[in-house]
């Protein structure tokens, strides 16, 4: 039975789950104290310096995601391929990861 702490399906970053959630909250507040600096008229560079510092985390963050996605989902969806002799399950996770890569690169 599914609880609402235990979700029936762990996601291939469950074990980096903690350290993303980590990662995430220190942006966050990272993203605050731009809103501060703007609110308080700080020099325009030293904005943009922490601009960059906040993209680069959530980006180490996205590229661990999609490294955890093709690392579990993709390959799970290729073993139950093989198994089941339905090439369309492995199809959808890699156009999945595809779509995933095209939406980082445009960001």
């Amino acid at each position: 039975m599914e609880t609402a702490e235990e979700p029936a399906v762990a996601f291939g970053y469950a074990e980096q789950k903690q350290a993303y959630l980590r990662r995430l909250k220190r942006a966050e507040g990272q993203v605050r104290g731009i809103a501060r600096m703007v609110e308080e008229d700080k020099y325009c560079i030293d904005i943009l310096t922490q601009m960059a510092a906040v993209n680069k985390a959530l980006h180490a963050v996205s590229i661990g995601l999609l490294e955890d996605h093709i690392a579990h989902c993709v390959v799970n969806a290729a073993n139950e391929s093989r198994a089941s002799g339905n090439p369309g399950t492995v199809s959808e996770k890699v156009s999945e990861a595809t779509a995933a890569i095209s939406r980082l690169l445009r960001s």
